[in-house]
């Protein structure tokens, strides 16, 4: 048994996973021991700056240091540090890269969208039941980007990352409280032609099951679920209808901040970009719908993603 930590830093969130590794059936089973997840908004502004903000760096460097900590405590002999949207984006991401190597001491790798897809992929399906050679679509819906992974069992078959995350959509367009018309309008063009410039790279057609990955999915799920509490166990593995997805999305996206800062499953750290959220989830799988004829009619909710993903890539 090999102990192995991973940290994924995405545009809204910097995430840790420390777990045990274990050969089972031919293939590696984690076992977690710490899952931690902070939000320091790392993309802040950099949609419009081209930039990583100072204030967004010292919040992700102090989350760091904590984590270092905790792999040191705990013994990690294999650990992997991947950045994504956010860092790929940002002109001044060298200041991000040594931060983070004098904090982990180890070389923070700024990953390509491809490759943050093929790790989705591999994260989701590593817990979730194999469909064989029916071609299943993952979706990782970030702060900065979204992800189209479509594979089977016998791994990745098309991937394309689009720039249509919570954070970069709620900064460009859902300026008000709640967003209006004309702001879900131009947010809703934006991810149009995002999810068809990923049509020209992944056959969606193909898709036999969708599984939806990360923080603004799994909310969105309990929130349809109505559940009293934010809970993992609930909400990972769970099918819903898209009818049913698309009721709790819309509800979201129309909920002030304040509504949604009551909801007893909402991270204070997605108050204020869980509507682009449920605004891209929810035209994702009306798109779905529509390029399958309406084959696709429900969607998985998956609590393993690209950090379960980056900790098997590590060993």
């Amino acid at each position: 048994m090999t102990r192995v930590a991973a940290v994924d830093c995405g545009t809204n969130s910097i995430r840790l996973l420390i777990a045990d590794a274990a050969g089972k059936d031919g293939t590696l089973a984690l076992n977690d021991v710490v899952r931690e997840m902070r939000v320091v908004r790392l993309g802040q502004g950099v949609d419009a700056t081209g930039e990583l903000a100072q204030e967004a760096l010292d919040r992700t460097f102090a989350a760091a240091a904590d984590y270092a900590s905790m792999i040191r405590s705990h013994g990690s002999s294999h650990v992997r540090f991947v950045a994504t949207s956010a860092t790929r984006d940002a002109a001044n991401r060298q200041v991000f890269v040594d931060g983070i190597r004098k904090l982990l001491g180890v070389e923070p790798e700024v990953i390509s969208g491809d490759e943050e897809a093929a790790l989705s992929f591999a994260g989701a399906s590593s817990v979730l039941p194999s469909r064989g050679q029916d071609p299943v679509l993952v979706v990782d819906l970030g702060g900065g980007s979204t992800e189209f992974v479509l594979g089977d069992v016998s791994g990745v078959i098309a991937a394309k990352s689009v720039d249509i995350g919570c954070v970069r959509m709620t900064e460009r367009h859902l300026l008000s409280d709640p967003p209006t018309a004309r702001e879900i309008a131009a947010a809703e063009a934006d991810v149009d032609a995002a999810i068809s410039q990923a049509a020209l790279a992944v056959p969606l057609e193909r898709t036999a099951a969708v599984v939806g990955v990360a923080g603004s999915i799994t909310t969105i799920t309990a929130h349809a679920l109505r559940l009293p509490e934010y809970s993992p166990a609930a909400i990972h593995g769970s099918e819903l209808s898209i009818t049913v997805i698309r009721e709790a999305a819309s509800d979201l996206l129309r909920m002030t901040r304040a509504e949604r800062a009551a909801l007893p499953y909402m991270h204070p750290g997605r108050v204020d970009v869980i509507g682009a959220g449920a605004l891209v989830w929810r035209r994702v799988l009306e798109r779905m719908a529509e390029v399958t004829d309406g084959r696709i009619s429900t969607a998985v909710s998956s609590e393993h993603d690209i950090l379960d993903g980056i900790a098997l890539s590590a060993l």
